[in-house]
C-alpha cells in the first residue's frame, strides 16, 4: 500500500500583494487597483509629460502650491470601491494639511483632494470610464482628463452618488476655467495643454 502525497494548501495572493509584486517587476510602470481590478500603464512619455507640466505651471502660477493646498504628481489616493483599491493620478491639487491623512498601502484620504487629472495614455478606457465613477465614488470635487485620442479636455465636477453630475468638454480652439473649488481661478487653453495625437 502506497501513501497519497499530502499537497500543501496553495495561499493565494491579495490584489494589493500581486500589484506590488507588478510594480517591483516592472519598475518605473504605474501599477493602480480600480474596481478591484489591477491595471498597469506605461512609462509616460514626453508628450504626456508635457500636458502635465503645463498644467504643473499654471496651478503654480495661480498659487495654488503652498498656503491652504499643495500641487502633486503620482500622489496616491485610497478609493471606496474595494478592500485595495487605489490610484496614481498624473497631477493632484490636495489641502495642504494632508501629511498625517495616509491610509493604507501609502494612499492618502480622499477627502483632502480637490482636484485629480489624468493625461490618457494606454489605457484609455480607464481614464475615461473606470476612473470618472472611481473618482466620483469617492467624491474627489473635480477630476479633469486631457484626452489625447480624442483631442479634447474634459472637466467634471459635482460628484454624487457615484457620478460627476457636470460635463464640461473643450476642443481645440477653446478656453477652459476650472471650478474655484480646487482654490484659485485657473484659465486654460486647450492647444496650450494638448499634445500631438499619438
Amino acid at each position: 500500500m502506497s501513501a497519497a502525497a499530502v499537497e500543501e494548501p496553495f495561499e493565494q495572493m491579495t490584489l494589493l500583494e500581486a500589484a506590488e509584486l507588478i510594480s517591483e517587476q516592472l519598475p518605473g510602470y504605474r501599477v493602480e487597483i480600480i474596481g478591484s481590478e489591477i491595471t498597469v500603464t506605461p512609462t509616460p512619455n514626453m508628450r504626456h509629460d508635457r500636458s502635465v507640466r503645463r498644467f504643473d505651471r499654471a496651478f503654480n502660477h495661480a498659487g495654488l502650491d503652498g498656503g491652504e493646498t499643495e500641487v502633486w504628481q503620482n500622489i496616491g489616493i485610497w478609493l471606496p470601491d474595494g478592500p485595495f483599491d487605489y490610484a496614481q493620478p498624473d497631477l493632484a491639487i490636495t489641502d495642504a494639511d494632508c501629511d498625517d491623512r495616509i491610509m493604507d498601502y501609502g494612499a492618502y484620504d480622499p477627502a483632502i483632494f480637490r482636484l485629480v487629472l489624468e493625461v490618457t495614455s494606454s489605457n484609455l478606457g480607464n481614464d475615461l470610464k473606470k476612473k470618472p465613477l472611481a473618482y466620483a465614488s469617492a467624491g474627489v470635487p473635480v477630476y479633469v482628463i486631457v484626452d489625447r485620442t480624442n483631442q479634447r479636455v474634459m472637466v467634471l465636477s459635482d460628484p454624487k452618488d457615484g457620478e460627476y453630475r457636470v460635463h464640461a468638454v473643450h476642443h481645440p480652439g477653446q478656453s477652459f476655467t476650472l471650478p474655484e473649488s480646487i482654490g484659485a481661478s485657473v484659465t486654460l487653453s486647450v492647444d496650450d495643454v494638448l499634445t500631438a495625437k499619438k
